[in-house]
């Protein structure tokens, strides 16, 4: 039992005052003569005997009645917290795309922040944090008006980054606080709960259906013809599905449609055969309701197309010519006495092929290219100047290079890892005809990565990340005298990459809600911004203007599927597509009968009402005020009706 004011039952010193007076009460017998003397004494003894026994009930109510209103004005309750302490609610409530799906009592999200809703109570504070957004010390009305705002979101938010911020509100919170977890689980391992703060209920959210089927990607091949192939990845998770209806459109209007069935667990391919156009806004439609509806379209562009510069200066080459094809890259080869200078900064990627020496008015250039944010490749001679080279790795900071070595290596490692051979290759090469140079240099570089490297484990290509750009550095002379690296089928993979990636030419489709990099190649003025537009809404990404391109990044924004302009004021300068994660269309929930015999609610409104049960308070002092009460009944009748 607790008391809201204790300091009330220092009164019950003052029940000394009635035992005292009962005690030590003195009373004068003024002597009586009578005849039957006998008689008179039996009397006055069982008179006296009598009196005391009413005077010890008279004290006794009376002590019971004081003891009682001073417990009453001492307002005791049984209770888990104390009456004057606030109470605190940290709730997390999911409200990623996964949890816009039908529950047994109707949409998830809804039914969630309409059951905290009513059951929130305006004698506690409440601190609420979604996917987006997180508002502190909330009443019960201003929670209210909140959720009544929270929407799902593309944005996800994992179990770790929700413990750590609900520990460090702990930290700052002056009262006790219940944390509640409400989410469906997606995609969550057991592991991710292993840290949970204290006094932390889980409320699961489980979608009525256990059955969907998604568009998992779209990938485009030209036929050599007048028209191109689509190939959309259709995802089933759970029972065979027949007769789905599919269809593919240029904006909104329609091109073509065909139904297909998919076995149970199954990913099938679909494919639409589509006439060329310049600019192709396309969206696939899968017609079906199933328990989520947001990954049943999908969306992606190709864009006319956008051409990489690059110039390899030096000893002419046929492979390089080979690999930076017109078709998608604008080549140029010069010596160095024949070099435009003037062409360095339109380029986006420059390769310096087996140069004796470097001089010094190159190297001034090739400097300010690269914080300009070119990149450039560079292929020693086996008869260089060392000097001329270390120049130019020590204007580019990056190290030094020490003197030829004659030893036979193989090569012998690829690094699938690497951003630019990931995905490269179907599987990984145990067994294949190693290639292998005669002589090689060996480096000392700083911020580098090995793509390709010897069987000692040195790098043979490697990237070395500057500032604003990258250098790749090959470790000896590819000509057939030194190497027979060019007939290796790893040459046209990395040159390739290497020369795609100088300028991120638009993908087909990008992901919401994770980083993606855009080069435009165009030029900005001082003032000016490109803008990422709909026909309802823009804002301004992140973005990088280097001398031959402008790079915007996009991580926060957009957060919804569909198309998108880069525009340069009203130019239109590419179109580009976003879609949703599609690890938000997964079925795999956590089990919480496998974790550490952790269980869990599957409603909100029960945990709530529990949680509101145990934090109830149990006021006592109508009671003692009722005792008190009958304290002083019990006198009255006793003064009445008992007769001494």
């Amino acid at each position: 039992m607790q008391f809201k004011h204790p300091e009330i039952l220092y009164f019950l010193a003052f029940l000394l005052i009635p035992i005292l007076v009962h005690l030590f009460q003195l009373q004068r017998f003024v002597k009586v003569p009578f005849t039957n003397v006998a008689f008179l004494q039996k009397l006055v003894l069982q008179t006296r005997k009598s009196s005391r026994i009413k005077k010890w009930l008279i004290l006794a109510t009376r002590l019971l009645l004081l003891a009682a209103l001073i417990f009453a004005f001492a307002q005791p309750y049984f209770s888990n917290h104390k009456a004057n302490e606030e109470q605190h609610f940290f709730i997390y409530l999911d409200n990623s795309l996964s949890t816009n799906a039908i529950g047994e009592k109707g949409n998830l999200l809804q039914i969630a922040t309409q059951e905290i809703i009513e059951n929130s109570t305006e004698k506690t504070s409440y601190s609420l944090l979604t996917n987006d957004h997180f508002y502190a010390n909330k009443t019960a009305t201003e929670l209210k008006e909140e959720l009544l705002k929270t929407t799902n979101t593309a944005k996800n938010r994992n179990l770790a980054d929700v413990f750590l911020k609900m520990t460090s509100e702990h930290k700052s919170a002056t009262s006790p606080t219940k944390n509640i977890v409400i989410s469906d689980f997606q995609n969550t391992k057991k592991e991710e709960i292993n840290n949970v703060p204290k006094n932390t209920s889980f409320i699961k959210l489980v979608p009525e259906q256990q059955s969907n089927i998604s568009i998992d990607s779209v990938f485009v091949d030209d036929n050599g013809g007048s028209n191109f192939n689509v190939h959309i990845v259709v995802k089933n998770q759970g029972n065979a599905k027949n007769d789905i209806p599919i269809a593919i459109y240029n904006n909104d209007k329609l091109l073509n449609k065909q139904t297909f069935s998919i076995g149970k667990n199954k990913t099938l391919e679909v494919t639409f055969s589509v006439v060329k156009a310049p600019v192709f806004l396309g969206k696939v439609i899968i017609n079906f309701n199933d328990t989520y509806g947001f990954d049943n379209s999908f969306y992606f562009t190709i864009n006319a197309n956008e051409k990489v510069n690059v110039l390899a200066i030096g000893e002419p080459n046929n492979f390089l010519q080979r690999i930076y094809t017109k078709e998608e890259f604008n080549f140029t080869s010069s010596t160095l006495q024949n070099t435009n200078y003037n062409l360095i900064d339109k380029q986006h990627l420059i390769v310096l092929n087996e140069l004796k020496n470097i001089p010094e008015t190159l190297i001034n250039s090739l400097a300010s290219y690269t914080t300009k944010g070119g990149n450039i490749v560079v292929i020693p001679s086996n008869k260089i100047t060392l000097s001329s080279y270390n120049n130019l790795f020590s204007k580019l900071n990056t190290g030094k290079l020490f003197p030829l070595k004659s030893d036979s290596l193989k090569i012998t490692t690829i690094n699938y890892n690497h951003p630019l051979l990931k995905n490269v290759f179907e599987k990984k090469v145990a067994n294949f005809q190693y290639p292998f140079v005669k002589s090689s240099f060996n480096t000392e570089f700083t911020n580098t990565s090995n793509l390709v490297s010897f069987e000692n484990k040195q790098g043979f290509i490697k990237q070395i990340r500057l500032p604003n750009a990258s250098m790749y550095w090959v470790a000896g002379s590819l000509n057939k005298d030194n190497s027979n690296f060019t007939n290796s089928p790893l040459i046209v993979p990395v040159f390739y990459n290497i020369g795609k990636q100088s300028l991120q030419l638009s993908k087909l489709y990008y992901t919401i809600d994770k980083q993606n990099t855009i080069d435009i190649d165009t030029q900005l003025g001082k003032d000016e911004v490109l803008n990422i537009a709909t026909n309802k809404s823009s804002f301004i990404p992140l973005q990088q203007t280097f001398q031959n391109k402008t790079r915007i990044t996009t991580k926060d924004q957009p957060l919804v599927d569909g198309f998108y302009k880069v525009q340069q004021e009203n130019n239109v300068l590419r179109n580009i597509a976003f879609n949703y994660d599609k690890s938000e269309s997964c079925l795999d929930f956590l089990m919480f009968s496998e974790t550490n015999d952790m269980t869990i609610s599957t409603s909100v409104k029960n945990t709530l009402e529990n949680i509101n049960d145990e934090n109830k308070i149990q006021w006592l002092w109508k009671w003692f005020l009722g005792l008190a009460i009958v304290s002083l009944l019990l006198e009255i009748l006793i003064l009445k009706f008992f007769k001494p």
